[in-house]
């Protein structure tokens, strides 16, 4: 694939950034989660979204439309309501006890992958001169390159007295090639990736 035609491709990246939250697979990606030990969940009842959420980083950062903000956004904040957590508009932030914050982590990745294939020589072989074919057996190596986006979608619940984070999800995956603008697989991927939240 010419130089060209490959960085147009990866251009495409920035039209579906249905990223990690909107994997197709039939089964999603589980989530990784970490949490502050100890750190009384319980006691929690209000979240807002922390000012700088939304961040988008790496070495081929993806920009991001509002409407697909707003999407994941909207799809986190169902996701927590359906948890009994109140959310809070961002003028009332000061008054959360967790602050929720996502960021996206994109990176350029190149796949190659070697494998052989049946070969057949062609010539005289040194003890039957009539046969055209002197090497059935023989094995070509090819060599197949792909270059793709991963992505990896990470949501922080921060401690504002703190200052830290006290709980982490992550999903990492290829970006898809194509735009999505269905509300409710972002609401089933938020619900993926809170499934475990809060710890027990």
């Amino acid at each position: 694939m010419s130089p060209f035609l490959t960085t147009m491709l990866r251009n495409l990246a920035p039209l579906s950034l249905l990223m990690l939250l909107t994997a197709c697979a039939t089964t999603p990606p589980a989530p990784v989660v970490d949490f502050k030990p100890g750190y009384d969940f319980g006691a929690v009842r209000k979240i807002a979204f922390y000012d700088q959420s939304g961040l988008v980083t790496g070495n081929h950062p993806v920009p991001i439309s509002d409407m697909t903000r707003d999407r994941i956004d909207s799809a986190l904040e169902q996701a927590l309501r359906a948890k009994g957590f109140e959310i809070l508009e961002r003028k009332d932030a000061g008054q959360a006890q967790l602050l929720i914050s996502w960021t996206l982590i994109t990176d350029d990745k190149t796949e190659v992958r070697t494998y052989g294939t049946p070969g057949f020589g062609v010539g005289f072989g040194r003890y039957n001169r009539y046969s055209m074919y002197n090497c059935w057996g023989c094995a070509q190596t090819e060599v197949s390159v792909k270059n793709y986006t991963e992505g990896t979608f990470i949501v922080d619940m921060i401690d504002p007295k703190l200052q830290r984070s006290v709980w982490r999800g992550s999903i990492q995956s290829r970006l898809k090639s194509q735009p999505e603008n269905d509300q409710a697989k972002y609401n089933a991927a938020a619900d993926n990736i809170f499934a475990s939240f809060p710890p027990p």
